[in-house]
This record gives C-alpha cells, sequence and structure tokens, in this order.
C-alpha cells in the first residue's frame, strides 16, 4: 500500500446510492487531502457500455486501488463480485454503536456498542441452486431428509460451510474480540443444521481455544435475534455465518435507529472495501434525502484500515457533534436536512 498518498477509488452505484456518496465526498475531499480519492462514474452512466466492458472497467479500478468506497448496487453497478469473492473480502465487519441523536426505538440504547461479523462467502450465498428433484434423482438425500410432497416441482438451494472459510473468520472475529473488551458471540441453528451450522460453531470454538483470555458463548440463532433487541449492551464481537449475518445485522442497525447510521467494511487479507449497509435505497433516488451517516461511518472504518486512525477520530467526532446538536438531522432521524445540508453540516463541525 502506497502509505504516502493511498489510492481510494469511489464507486458512487446506483438508484440513491450516488447521492449519499457524493455528500460524502464533500467531506471527506477536505478532511483527508493526503488521500487520492478516484471517483468514477454511477451505474447509470455506466450502463452505454457492454456488460464485459463494465466488468473489465470496474475490476481495473478496483485492482488499481488501496482500497475502496463504495455506494451500493442495484445490478446495474458491476464490480461486487469481484470485490468480494475474487479478492476474498472474507469478513464482513458491522459495528452496531448508538451515538446521542440516534432515534433508537429501544427506552435505554446507551451501552449498545457491539460489532457483527459476518462471514461474507460462503453459506446460502454460494449460488448452488436449481432442480429439487435432481436431489433425489442423484442421492443426496439421507434418513434426515424430509422430503416434501411436490418435489417434482420444487427448488433448493445448496448451504456450505468449509473448515478453512470458518477457520480464517474465526481467527478474524477472535483477534478483533482481543482488541475490544475480549468477548466472542457465535450463532447459527445448531439444533437444525447439524452439518452445516453446528460445524460452524464447533470450528469457531476449536479456533477460540487458542485464546485463552477471550469470554466466549454460543446461542441458537432465533434466541440470538431476540437478544440483539433485549440484551444489546452485552455483545461485543458477535460471529455469524452468511445469511443470519446479513439478516440479523439489519435487526440489529434497527436497534440504534435504522440503516441509514449503518456502516460496513469487507476485509481480506490484501484488500478491503467499505459500504453502507443500506443498499441504494431506490425509494429515495434524486429527492436529496438519503442519510449520508452510514457512507461517512464506514469512512472512519476506511482511514482506519489505512492506517490514518486520526481522520478517523476527527470524522466520527464531527458526526457525534451534528447529531448531538440536533439542527441538521436527515429525515429518518426526526430532522429535515437534506442529504446535502447534513454533509455541510458535518463539513461545519470538523
Amino acid at each position: 500500500m502506497d502509505t504516502e498518498r493511498p489510492i481510494v477509488s469511489v464507486i458512487p452505484g446506483d438508484d440513491a446510492a450516488p447521492e449519499a456518496i457524493d455528500a460524502s465526498l464533500l467531506v471527506l475531499e477536505q478532511l483527508a487531502k493526503e488521500v487520492d480519492w478516484r471517483r468514477i462514474a454511477p451505474g447509470t452512466e455506466l450502463a452505454s457500455l457492454s456488460i464485459q466492458k463494465r466488468e473489465d472497467y470496474i475490476r481495473s479500478v478496483i485492482d488499481g486501488s488501496d482500497s475502496v468506497l463504495f455506494g451500493a448496487t442495484n445490478g446495474t453497478t458491476p464490480g461486487v463480485i469481484h470485490m468480494r469473492w475474487n479478492r476474498k473480502t472474507f469478513a464482513n465487519v458491522r459495528p452496531i454503536r448508538w451515538r446521542p441523536g440516534f432515534q433508537s426505538p429501544l427506552s435505554n440504547p446507551e451501552n449498545i456498542d457491539y460489532v457483527i461479523v459476518r462471514e461474507n462467502l460462503e453459506d446460502m450465498y454460494v449460488g448452488i441452486m436449481g432442480d429439487a428433484k435432481l436431489l433425489v434423482q442423484h442421492g443426496l438425500t439421507s434418513q434426515r431428509s424430509r422430503i416434501p410432497e411436490g418435489i417434482q416441482d420444487a427448488r433448493f438451494a445448496a448451504k456450505i460451510i468449509t473448515r478453512e472459510g470458518t477457520e480464517r473468520v474465526a481467527r478474524f472475529s477472535c483477534d478483533l474480540a482481543m482488541k475490544r473488551r475480549k468477548k466472542l458471540t457465535v450463532s447459527a441453528k445448531t439444533n437444525m443444521l447439524p452439518a452445516t451450522d453446528r460445524f460452524f460453531c464447533q470450528i469457531v470454538r476449536e479456533v477460540a481455544l487458542n485464546y485463552p483470555d477471550l469470554e466466549y458463548e454460543e446461542y441458537i440463532v432465533d434466541d440470538m435475534a431476540s437478544r440483539l433487541v433485549q440484551s444489546p449492551s452485552e455483545l461485543d464481537v458477535l460471529l455469524l455465518p452468511n445469511l443470519y449475518g446479513d439478516i440479523l445485522s439489519d435487526e440489529a442497525a434497527a436497534t440504534i435507529g435504522g440503516l441509514g447510521l449503518a456502516p460496513s467494511g469487507c476485509y481480506g487479507d490484501d484488500f478491503a472495501y467499505f459500504e453502507s449497509a443500506h443498499g441504494t435505497a431506490p425509494d429515495l433516488s434524486g429527492q436529496n434525502k438519503i442519510n449520508p451517516t452510514a457512507t461517512l461511518l464506514s469512512a472512519v472504518m476506511l482511514f482506519e484500515y489505512l492506517g490514518l486512525g486520526p481522520l478517523g477520530d476527527r470524522l466520527s467526532t464531527a458526526i457525534d457533534r451534528v447529531y448531538q446538536h440536533g439542527q441538521w438531522l436527515p429525515s429518518d432521524q426526526g430532522g429535515r436536512a437534506t442529504t446535502l445540508e447534513f454533509a455541510q453540516a458535518v463539513l461545519d463541525a470538523l
């Protein structure tokens, strides 16, 4: 990595995501002039290129960068498959932290401060699916299988958990927990899916034994879903397989005030990219209403990854000031500020 002037490619994405990115860049380009910010065209402008040319272009942009700040895509902007699976960004880190001014639906959200680590490459997201009757025809069922009626007109999707992938994300999660409050929670549907989910938890437990100072606990995932609401302050680092991590992190974001406040980073051994957790928000497109907080907090994570932690601290403090003051809050947080007005307030708070 070029530590003197790191290259960050900014991929705006689709629908309302470019509005959050543009507003965020107003702040980031002023705050971090030592970063080479390289904004590419949004998905609508890339649509004139052939699919292959789009893929080749985005891939070259990603591979020529130290990191990427990504908006979100509805499928028009390519690049996610390359950043995620080709660059093997196996750990999706989603911090869940309440800050004063966040409009949490909980009566006492003050102590919510934990991190969800979602395994990012396996589980139900491997893309193996098809005609369910093939499972029977090829003998891929067992005595434990409960084949439903109507198998002749049914579909299946495969859930795959590997030892290598689980050990990798388990070590990442243990290392992260050791930097925080030294507590790791893992959760999956171990009672119903022993071949995959119990296997996942078993492997994580084995890895955690190499961290004698680490507190370890384990819950069935439906119990975990209720604990995110009832006792979130007891969590430090929560490790989940891919699908559960995707779903429960949205629930967790709701407890602090919504997806507009939810940042994330996807980490591999030699590359990471950062994006808000809220998607493209097509219902807000063109209205200058999308909340850029999640994008800006993702940039805080980006700065830490680049070794520019003090810049991230400054940005985080500025965001806190805006929320504590309360005058320029976005509509999803009970305010009337536009996307650009909120960004300007953060810039002023710097």
